[in-house]
């Protein structure tokens, strides 16, 4: 498989892994759009949430606490965050490995853009 994510996973590639467990690692975004932008991304290769069905349950809301304790941990959780899952091209993704954006640092406004 040639996924950019599953290769850092495997640490094929190298990245900086600020947290893993079983079930996923959480990378710095190579192209922050706020102070802190972090991936979560799940040990197991999902194209989109798009392919996702209900044998994915426990996968993807392990995905989202992870995102929480990480933000609690890091000490933005009071202030907020935003967590994002783009899906296929014009939803924004762009490595087709499912993935949850963790942004903070800064005010977001809604709608996004």
């Amino acid at each position: 498989m040639d996924c950019l994510f599953c290769k850092i996973i495997a640490g094929e590639i190298p990245a900086a892994k600020l947290y893993e467990d079983d079930d996923c690692v959480i990378i710095r975004d190579i192209e922050p759009q706020a102070p802190t932008h972090v991936l979560v991304l799940p040990r197991t290769h999902l194209d989109s949430l798009d392919k996702a069905s209900g044998a994915q349950d426990q996968l993807l809301g392990r995905l989202l606490i992870a995102a929480a304790d990480f933000a609690r941990k890091q000490g933005f959780a009071d202030a907020g965050y935003r967590t994002v899952i783009n899906t296929n091209a014009d939803g924004g993704q762009t490595v087709f490995h499912l993935h949850v954006h963790l942004l903070a640092g800064r005010p977001f406004i809604f709608p996004p853009g």
